[in-house]
């Protein structure tokens, strides 16, 4: 579904990533892991069109789309779940919500893929009517994955879900990841959280310093004994 063939990006003249390729299939969740600044939340901007990259190919089925504007990727079905509290603080959080239903094919069925994301967090159901401001940090997370699904994406790029959440929460975030790839839906997944996101995901990559060190299948990666040294605190 997507491959991206060595992506090379930089904010002004510092290089941030250099000659990146991997690959996601479909319905399958993919991890991208590594510590903070080596370039995971790069990538997926960089993917998304929200910033241009120096060099490489981005293929999205079938399609080549590096370059183009971010809206166009979301209309061809790549939606991003941003890392940390990006949601609209004063509006509710139905309101929240529907603003992720504005793709021409996802809004008539916005009503549908509502109720969906409530069954997902059924707590969001609860709060429907509660500005998102008030929101717990977990809720805050649900809301973010809530509203990328609302556009009905073809990939779900999700961006450190774990951050500052509770372990129990955590969990639960997890849980829903799980559910979507049941449902069929495509996730590339970036984490520190390196142990629940290879427990979750079918394939993973180790990013360093803006470089692809290590791929594998999770299993594998999970006994691999650098991941275990420099991920896992083994």
């Amino acid at each position: 579904m997507l491959e991206v063939n060595e992506l090379s990006a930089s904010y002004g003249v510092i290089p941030a990533l250099h000659g990146v390729s991997f690959n996601v299939r479909q319905s399958e969740i993919v991890t991208i892991l590594g510590s903070n600044g080596t370039g995971k939340s790069t990538i997926l901007n960089v993917i998304q069109g929200m910033m241009t990259g120096t060099s490489g190919r981005i293929i999205f089925r079938d399609e080549a789309i590096q370059g183009l504007p971010s809206h166009k990727i979301v209309n061809r079905g790549i939606v991003q779940v941003p890392e940390g509290m990006k949601s609209f603080p004063f509006m509710t959080v139905k309101e929240n919500l529907l603003l992720g239903a504005y793709r021409k094919t996802s809004w008539p069925k916005r009503k549908q893929t509502l109720e969906y994301a409530y069954s997902l967090f059924p707590i969001l159901k609860e709060r429907s009517n509660m500005a998102a401001r008030l929101l717990s940090g977990g809720e805050q997370q649900m809301l973010k994955i809530g509203r990328g699904l609302m556009a009905n994406p073809y990939l779900l790029m999700v961006d450190e879900p774990s951050i500052g959440l509770a372990p129990l929460i955590v969990e639960s975030v997890y849980e829903s990841l799980g559910k979507l790839r049941e449902k069929g839906l495509t996730i590339l997944l970036t984490e520190q959280n390196a142990l629940r996101a290879l427990q979750l995901a079918d394939r993973g990559y180790i990013i360093q310093e803006g470089r692809i060190v290590l791929e594998g299948k999770s299993s594998e990666l999970m006994k691999n004994n650098l991941v275990k040294k420099a991920y896992l605190g083994r």
